[in-house]
């Protein structure tokens, strides 16, 4: 069983910046690709970013490509998130999720899924 416990939302001006974190339990963690993903109100959950097991391999969706970044720690058993150039369209609740199938877009890879952070940007 992983645990994921989500951090870094809240509420930033149009141009702002923020940095999500997740921290998972310790057990496989390293084992284990992670995924960040979010929800709008009234939207269904869409990807956001992944990152391999070991970290070397990233992807994003258009949406956030070149303004986001994703990292991870695994000594600290932690992943992150970067987002930087925030606009109003980013405002979602984001979630982070683990998975062992590969580092996917598809929410349907991950198994374990974050209580979620809420990230509300103003223009």
């Amino acid at each position: 069983q992983v645990q994921l416990v989500e951090s870094g939302g809240g509420l930033v001006q149009a141009g702002g910046s923020l940095r999500l974190s997740c921290v998972a339990s310790p057990r496989t963690f390293k084992t284990y690709a992670m995924g960040w993903f979010r929800q709008a109100p009234g939207k269904e959950r869409e990807f956001v970013a992944v990152i391999s097991w070991s970290g070397g391999t990233t992807y994003y969706a258009d949406s956030v490509r070149g303004r986001f970044t994703i990292s991870r720690d695994n000594a600290k058993n932690a992943v992150y998130l970067q987002m930087n150039t925030l606009k109003p369209e980013d405002t979602a609740v984001y979630y982070c999720s683990a998975g062992q199938r590969g580092a996917s877009s598809g929410p349907a890879f991950y198994d374990y899924w974050g209580q979620g952070t809420q990230v509300t940007v103003s223009s």
